[in-house]
């Protein structure tokens, strides 16, 4: 009885010190390094009540951290699991990041890119890069391909081909992993500083020498605020540096899709078929003044793609990261690596020799623009939505893309600005169940909005931060 009178009071105690640093951020103090070590290891051996957790979360949404405060709590959650060791690779490794984006390849490629010029390119999949489809999903509808690594054979990928994509391991940074749960169930997924010390947590944890972050906002991202994405690269630039490590973040406008496709095989195909050789040129527009289609993917690939080899001290200004970049793409060296990255992982390259092995959706049908007008606005996360329809018919997101149809989804987008007839398809829309299209259709319509006039052009890159 005396034992379990003790105990009560020692878990009255621990509650009355946690609600005293909840009142601390909720009046906008700084926590000191030990009172941030403390919260960690608290929710790691799940001594904080539920309810206190969410009361913190919500506190650092309102109240933010200083970039010393999201600092050490990137450390601590990097502590608190295993690490890959990659001190014996003298290349240098560099991460690429997007938080969100629908119809984002640009992961795919870079880490080709990459690795293509003797940089390492961890590539594990993280929570915060996911809006609808996460990389790992899209890699793995080639067949053979193995996403599920330990820690060890992850770390040999790397060293044998430059790159690998593979999913999050339980045992690195666990208690991101548990915060990110707390995120989900609080509403506090945007928030600055989480955001910022997740992706640090993880990617330190991988032994990533450097960062290359696309903040992406708009209604495709997490973030819909453009000032809110502007400061989130400002955070997470200002807190790798106090870390010690490189980073450069640019903001991109993420309210449409990126490319001409969304879906999982329909995606890959784009990125296999951007490695082929054409190179970043972008297309002039077509006797239907049509833009090139992948226009803004070959800027994001381009721009983030000078970056990297900027990082790893390849290139040693912009023109040359410039021609670096755009070389390997145009002489297939890219591609050679992607073939590369797919084997050592498993999967089949037969793929990129020809596009019919890709899984095919059955039917493909139209969306037929309501009248004559500029293309005014997309609204990317319907468009996202819908996509999710069509693969698990579902809405919410709970089915997740596990076992997902990988041929359905849309291609040919017809992107903000351009002038359409009535009747002329705005997009295509492959699928293979009637009853999901049915389903998915009115996100599709209500995705698009027209205007007799045409739209003011907003820069694909709003901000580099470095």
């Amino acid at each position: 009885m005396a034992e379990k009178h003790a105990d009560s009071k020692l878990t009255a105690k621990k509650t009355s010190f946690f609600a005293t640093l909840i009142e601390k951020k909720r009046d906008g103090g700084e926590f000191t390094k030990e009172e941030i070590r403390q919260i960690v290891d608290a929710i790691m051996d799940h001594e904080m009540p539920p309810e206190q957790q969410a009361a913190l979360a919500m506190a650092i949404y309102f109240k933010q951290m200083t970039a010393q405060e999201t600092a050490v709590l990137a450390e601590e959650m990097k502590l608190s699991g295993d690490i890959l060791d990659l001190d014996d690779v003298r290349q240098k490794k560099i991460s690429k990041i997007s938080t969100g984006g629908v119809g984002d390849k640009t992961t795919l490629i870079l880490a080709a890119l990459g690795a293509a010029v003797e940089v390492v390119v961890p590539c594990m999949n993280l929570k915060d890069e996911e809006f609808i489809i996460s990389n790992v999903a899209k890699i793995s509808v080639i067949p053979g391909i193995k996403t599920k690594f330990t820690l060890k054979e992850y770390g040999a990928l790397l060293r044998k081909t430059g790159a690998a994509f593979v999913e999050q391991f339980p045992d690195v940074a666990p208690a991101d992993d548990l915060l990110y749960i707390l995120r989900q169930n609080t509403a506090t997924i945007p928030s600055l500083p989480l955001i910022a010390g997740s992706i640090l947590a993880k990617k330190l944890a991988e032994g990533s020498d450097g960062l290359v972050v696309d903040i992406k906002w708009g209604n495709g991202s997490f973030l819909r605020d453009k000032e809110q994405a502007k400061q989130l690269a400002r955070t997470i630039t200002r807190v790798a540096r106090s870390m010690n490590r490189k980073c450069a973040a640019l903001v991109t406008d993420s309210n449409q899709p990126i490319g001409d496709s969304v879906g999982t095989a329909l995606e890959i195909k784009e990125a296999v078929l951007l490695l082929s050789g054409e190179g970043l040129d972008i297309r002039p527009p077509d006797k239907d003044g049509n833009l090139d289609p992948l226009r803004d993917l070959k800027e994001l690939v381009l721009k983030l793609g000078m970056e990297i080899v900027r990082f790893a001290d390849v290139a040693g200004s912009t023109l040359s990261a410039r021609q670096i970049v755009d070389r390997h793409i145009k002489d297939g060296s890219a591609l050679k690596k992607l073939r590369e990255i797919v084997a050592a992982q498993g999967g089949k390259t037969d793929w990129f020799d020809d596009p019919t092995k890709f899984p095919q959706a059955k039917y493909v049908r139209k969306l037929p623009a309501p009248k004559r007008g500029y293309v005014h606005t997309i609204d990317a996360g319907k468009i996202a939505v819908g996509v999710q329809v069509l693969a698990t018919g579902d809405a919410t997101g709970e089915v997740g893309f596990a076992k997902a149809d990988p041929a359905v989804g849309i291609t040919n987008i017809k992107k903000v600005g351009t002038q359409v007839k009535q009747g002329e398809p705005l997009i295509m829309i492959h699928y293979n169940d009637e009853a999901r299209m049915e389903k998915a259709l009115p996100y599709f319509r209500d995705a698009y909005r027209l205007a007799p006039k045409r739209p003011k052009d907003e820069p694909l890159v709003l901000e580099r931060v470095a």
